[in-house]
């Protein structure tokens, strides 16, 4: 049984079932990274509220069964689908073995929830039998949407649909999702994007929705002074105008696009440098087979001392590595929201955004940030090449973009969100109220 203490406070299960859910995750390891960092700080979040907390996830590669996050939240996982890692594509199939050995274990130690929130559609088809069991509300959280995510792939690589479809599992994936939500008692869309395309492309009504974007840790993301940024400089190695992007290694990250646009930037400015930081501490064969496809380009751009791969760059040091540099880009194909350019702005750094995600729609461009499109090299090229350019331009962005952060984006706000939700709304008809949308209003309109 659990060596964690279970407390009396009320508690709630979060449900994420694959990738590696842990206290201290290897973020940029395969299925884990944003979705993760959500989870856990949603989870954190609500233990300071008042509650106790269930990370539901899978056990493999002798995990442990509990894991304590910090006092109050627990990872706790039950095993399906044998030992070794299962990507999130197919591990659907397993879920019936992983719902038995949670319901098993949810009896012996007398749990009851107040709601259960799942993520991503394996959570969200293993979550609605936890809360099914329990009589408790069942609130889901997409991340991403199937329809979209195959839409985009479809027109980026047009002559491979038959592959992308074996490896994504788009059918089945998007046919659950239609039904997961419609059972669900709210969809929780990160975006104002999400929520337009579960309107339309799912046929979600809007009182079946509501907005509860991801955040980040604002103890952690923060802007320092410019003596302090200078020394930080020194002390990483960082060396004329540093572009910096960093992610895990996935194609739809766009980081073949971003290269793409760098070469314009580095003919107009001699000492700029674009820093990679991609990837986990352990990549996979299909990671490293990406890493080597950037690494090709930029040989083939002549860029080879222009662009540095730097690996994986521990959580401890995200911090210092988005202070450091003068430009942060987020360049992704598709992108639900973007975390990454939260926490980069947060700590004051100039930010560029991709316009196939949702961040966009709740920046002003030229206030908080600006936005292009990574498919055009020359789009994106010549933005990033304005905030490079003009010292005031990247003032403001630093400024603003820091203060938007502040102003929606703390997970302790976040996690108010979902509360309210919840405890506003009778179980049986969790209404979304009409000041949900506030937040997400551009400045200055009505």
């Amino acid at each position: 049984m659990s060596n964690c203490v279970i407390s009396h406070r009320p508690r709630v299960a979060l449900v994420s079932t694959h990738g590696y859910v842990a206290a201290r995750p290897p973020l940029g390891a395969q299925d884990t990274g944003g979705q993760v960092v959500y989870v856990l700080e949603t989870a954190r979040k609500l233990a300071q509220l008042g509650y106790g907390v269930d990370i539901w996830t899978r056990r493999f590669q002798d995990q442990a069964e509990v894991e304590e996050v910090c006092p109050h939240v627990r990872v706790v996982r039950a095993a399906c689908g044998g030992s070794g890692f299962l990507p999130k594509e197919y591990l659907y199939l397993h879920l019936d073995e992983w719902v038995v050995n949670a319901l098993k274990r949810i009896d012996q130690e007398k749990l009851q929830y107040l709601f259960v929130n799942s993520h991503y559609w394996d959570g969200g088809l293993a979550g609605e039998r936890i809360a099914a069991a329990q009589g408790a509300p069942h609130l889901h959280t997409p991340h991403s949407l199937g329809i979209w995510k195959q839409r985009q792939m479809a027109q980026d690589y047009p002559g491979d649909l038959e592959r992308l479809e074996q490896q994504y599992n788009f059918a089945e994936r998007i046919l659950n999702e239609q039904n997961l939500y419609r059972r669900a008692h709210k969809v929780l869309a990160t975006t104002p994007v999400q929520t337009d395309m579960l309107r339309s492309d799912y046929e979600l009504s809007h009182d079946r929705l509501a907005l509860v974007p991801p955040g980040y840790d604002d103890t952690r993301y923060f802007p320092i002074g410019e003596a302090s940024r200078q020394a930080l400089r020194r002390s990483l190695g960082f060396q004329g105008q540093v572009v910096l992007a960093i992610g895990r290694l996935a194609r739809n990250k766009g980081y073949d696009l971003l290269i793409d646009a760098f070469s314009l930037v580095a003919q107009r400015f001699p000492q700029s440098v674009l820093l990679l930081a991609v990837g986990g501490e352990n990549l996979s064969a299909g990671e490293d087979s990406i890493l080597r496809d950037l690494q090709d380009r930029v040989q083939q751009l002549g860029l080879k001392d222009r662009v540095c791969f730097t690996g994986f760059v521990p959580d401890e040091q995200m911090a210092d590595y988005y202070r450091a540099a003068d430009l942060f880009v987020l360049s992704s194909r598709y992108e639900p929201f973007g975390m990454t350019a939260i926490e980069a702005m947060a700590c004051g750094t100039p930010t560029v955004v991709t316009t196939h995600g949702g961040l966009f729609r709740v920046l002003t461009y030229g206030r908080h940030a600006l936005f292009a499109d990574p498919f055009d090299k020359e789009d994106l090229g010549i933005t990033m090449s304005k905030v490079l350019r003009h010292g005031l331009l990247a003032r403001r962005l630093s400024k603003m973009g820091a203060y938007r952060a502040r102003s929606l984006f703390t997970w302790t706000g976040i996690t108010q969100m979902l509360i309210r939700l919840v405890e506003e709304h009778p179980p049986s008809h969790l209404d979304l109220a009409d000041d949900w949308d506030e937040p997400w209003r551009e400045e200055g309109s009505a």
